[in-house]
């Protein structure tokens, strides 16, 4: 099912597509290049929106669940990225620690856990579960919709390493974002690999480092097609001190939006776009659509109700909401059945691995549609076509490839977002 996008705003973009396609050699050497100088993360996906006169990344996590949501054509190619990913950092590796969310019961995530532990298992891994969840002190099993279970275990450390009972493994990977804080069980490990690193987790890192780290890389990248960087890249502002319980730091919040609306309506004037611009406020750390709130005029951030800041002042964990970025608002013009629809990429190390579009019936085209009642549906690849421009007409791919590259620009951002902390985080060595 190939979503619809609304033909009158298809221009700029369709250039934007014919550009790409066109300079395709030229992008994947680049990439290749880049790749050469970082380590892509072990495996990410992208909130993507594609306004038809901007193709530009909203989010990126390090932790995606989600895996269950994408084709069973895509597994080999899955398998062959993860194999790919685990040769770089342990190629002896025989066994894998994989620790999923601490508490939850939603079979939509377990059976992202369960198509997790297949990719690996085929890999040629074999592949446990260990809950960071201290009340489970046995190996114990949950059932899931299709029929089949998982076994969760407690973990257990053994001076360095971190394990299950009889299970020593080479590379323990974290499908757990770290939002209450990094667990000391996981802390201080000797010769083992924790993937992604615990400073990768939304204890340490920050979306606004994020996208500062994005917005070099778009600039770098458009250089390199010779087109305007806005045209994949979100402009965005940072307000530091923020309470939404009690309501203070409105006026910061307003100021921002204000300027950033401003520099919005300057760019839409550029390019005769006739949309009102708006712009996203939400915690700059965190997950799951949490926290999030759509802001078309400036003065709406002040005398938010008690239900609008109850929704904002806490996040997953119930984490406190202190810091927010303040992101430009790339409407969504693709459908489906007519419900709006957005698509996220996943990737396995360097490699697109497959996707979905996130489908909501009930929220607009300037809203969050992570949210309850979003549905998704894979990415089809219903014609047997490559990206080419002499292909047939409305041929898919074309504009997968175009979500694959912009995702991956995401994702090379993460990747330089990751070495600044983990240069950060270094010990400081001290000469006498």
């Amino acid at each position: 099912m190939v979503p619809h996008l609304i033909t009158a705003l298809t221009g700029p973009i369709n250039e934007l597509e014919q550009r790409i396609l066109e300079s395709l050699p030229a992008i994947e050497r680049w990439f290749r290049l880049e790749w050469m100088e970082h380590t892509p993360p072990f495996y990410t996906s992208v909130d993507l929106r594609n306004a038809g006169f901007k193709l530009a990344p909203v989010d990126t996590n390090l932790f995606p669940g989600g895996f269950n949501n994408l084709t069973t054509e895509m597994l080999p190619l899955s398998v062959q990225a993860a194999m790919a990913a685990i040769e770089k950092i342990c190629p002896e590796a025989k066994n894998l620690l994989l620790i999923p969310e601490k508490h939850t019961r939603n079979s939509f995530y377990l059976m992202n856990v369960a198509r997790l532990m297949e990719i690996f298992h085929q890999a040629g891994l074999n592949v446990r579960l260990g809950t960071l969840d201290e009340t489970i002190k046995k190996p114990t099993e949950i059932a899931l919709p299709d029929g089949t279970a998982l076994t969760v275990e407690p973990l257990v450390r053994t001076r360095g390493r971190l394990g299950l009972k009889d299970f020593d493994p080479c590379t323990i990977l974290l499908n757990n974002d770290l939002s209450a804080g990094i667990p000391r069980v996981l802390e201080h490990l000797h010769e083992q690999y924790v993937l992604p690193p615990l400073h990768a987790g939304w204890t340490v890192r920050r979306k606004t480092k994020h996208f500062t780290a994005y917005e070099e890389v778009a600039k770098k990248f458009a250089k390199l097609l010779g087109m305007d960087p806005w045209l994949i890249n979100p402009m965005f502002a940072r307000c530091g001190e923020v309470n939404f319980s009690d309501g203070s730091g409105s006026e910061c919040l307003m100021t921002n939006a204000e300027a950033l609306l401003g520099k919005i309506r300057r760019k839409y004037k550029e390019y005769g776009i006739q949309e009102k611009p708006f712009v996203i406020v939400k915690a700059d750390a965190g997950t799951y659509g949490m926290g999030i709130m759509t802001v078309r005029d400036a003065a709406d951030v002040i005398g938010l109700n008690r239900k609008q800041r109850n929704k904002m002042a806490v996040v997953k964990e119930g984490l406190e909401v202190t810091s927010v970025i303040i992101q430009e608002g790339v409407p969504t013009y693709e459908s489906i059945d007519d419900a709006i629809a957005e698509p996220v990429v996943y990737m396995i190390d360097r490699f697109v691995v497959g996707g979905f579009y996130r489908v909501h019936t009930t929220r607009g085209k300037d809203e969050n549609l992570n949210a309850p009642g979003a549905q998704f549906v894979p990415l089809a690849f219903e014609a047997p076509c490559i990206p080419d421009l002499a292909g047939p007409a409305g041929c898919a791919p074309n504009r997968f490839y175009s979500y694959g590259v912009v995702a991956r620009l995401a994702q090379l951002a993460a990747s330089l977002e990751i070495e600044a902390l983990e240069e950060a985080a270094a010990p400081v060595e001290v000469t006498s």
